[in-house]
């Protein structure tokens, strides 16, 4: 039987057979290989993705029907809860995440504050002190003034990269995550912050190394950010207004995952 670990990277793939590879084969000569599994959750790829996975020995779900980026983040969440991995760090299966972000992460969810507390989300932002030179589209910009401004408002937590998909989650933050109607399957990303802050979970960030997609189209492409933009923003305000105002959801995070006799998540899908 292998060792038990206690870390999952989380991969949610979609046709990115030109890049999963190269990816992968960095990921395994990391300083975290030894110590972390990986999950590919391969989103209906018409191409070899789901093929190269596992040629590199990762565990792979297949959907059938191509469900969304959020959708298989939220699979990924589910796997790890239901199997009882400690942390989750997710990233996009295009390179544009550096290998050397895991340690990063890693060791920033295992830091504790004064009072003895360890992180619930560690962002890995291409916005701070230290960060390395990441060119970013107009239209990206543009949209991230807007978020960063409704997130300080609504929370008073200044967030430098609202939209990286670079993340490092504990259990408590993951398994809330997996709760029905707790995440956006679609495009989560400012609102699941604002959510989380709003909650009570603790954000930090950290800098963190990015490339610039060299295969493939991203999911941003074209006009999308324009229509992302307008989505975004409006909910961000619904996160407000239903958590601050309506106060849905309050109350619930600290609570335990329900567990069967034989020791599994009595809500988990897997």
């Amino acid at each position: 039987m292998r060792a038990r670990k206690s870390l999952l990277i989380v991969i949610p793939a979609y046709n990115e057979e030109k890049n999963i590879g190269a990816f992968l084969e960095k990921l395994r000569q990391s300083e975290l290989a030894d110590r972390a599994d990986l999950l590919v959750v391969d989103d209906a790829s018409t191409d070899r993705t789901a093929a190269i996975a596992r040629e590199y020995g990762c565990s792979v779900v297949t959907n059938i029907y191509n469900l969304g980026y959020g959708s298989g983040l939220q699979i990924g969440y589910k796997y790890a809860r239901k199997r009882d991995y400690e942390f989750v760090i997710q990233m996009d299966a295009d390179g544009q995440h550096d290998a050397c972000n895991v340690e990063r992460l890693y060791r920033k969810l295992l830091e504790k504050d004064r009072e003895g507390r360890r992180p619930d989300i560690v962002l890995g932002s291409r916005f701070l002190k230290g960060s390395a030179t990441y060119r970013v589209s107009l239209a990206k910009r543009i949209a991230y003034v807007p978020f960063r401004l409704l997130i300080r408002w609504g929370t008073g937590r200044r967030i430098m990269d609202p939209t990286t998909g670079l993340q490092g989650l504990s259990r408590r933050a993951f398994s809330y995550y997996a709760g029905y109607n707790h995440f956006d399957d679609r495009y989560p990303d400012a609102n699941m912050l604002m959510q989380m802050l709003l909650l009570g979970f603790r954000v930090e960030e950290i800098p963190a190394v990015m490339h610039s997609r060299v295969e493939g189209v991203s999911m941003h492409s074209g006009l999308r950010p324009v229509v992302y933009m307008f989505r975004m923003a409006f909910s961000l305000a619904a996160v407000w207004v239903r958590i601050r105002l309506f106060h849905i959801d309050m109350g619930i995070v600290e609570e335990a995952p329900v567990r069967n006799a034989g020791g599994e998540d009595e809500t988990s899908v897997f």
